[in-house]
């Protein structure tokens, strides 16, 4: 479970103004945070099929997020993965 200094660091880190907690970039950073927790939970708990199943849903929901970014404003989704560390 991902915890709240780790929520606020990972919308701190692609976050538009203050309080921004709900634009795609700030999302996706939040969702990337829990998606690397479940893979090192994962790793050490192979048999554990509903967390994998979680895993799945997680990196689904960011991807979507990503091509709705991609598809409104390309500079900030390229912005967004830069930041994040992510293969695009």
């Amino acid at each position: 479970m991902i915890t709240a200094e780790n929520k606020a660091a990972a919308f701190k880190l692609t976050q538009t103004h203050k309080t921004d907690v709900g634009s795609p970039q700030a999302q996706a950073s939040v969702l990337t945070t829990r998606i690397k927790e479940v893979t090192l939970h994962l790793q050490t708990n192979k048999h554990d099929h509903m967390g994998r199943r979680g895993l799945i849903q997680m990196v689904a929901r960011r991807k979507k997020l990503l091509k709705y970014l991609e598809a409104k404003d390309f500079e900030a989704y390229k912005a967004t993965v830069a930041k994040l560390g992510l293969r695009k």
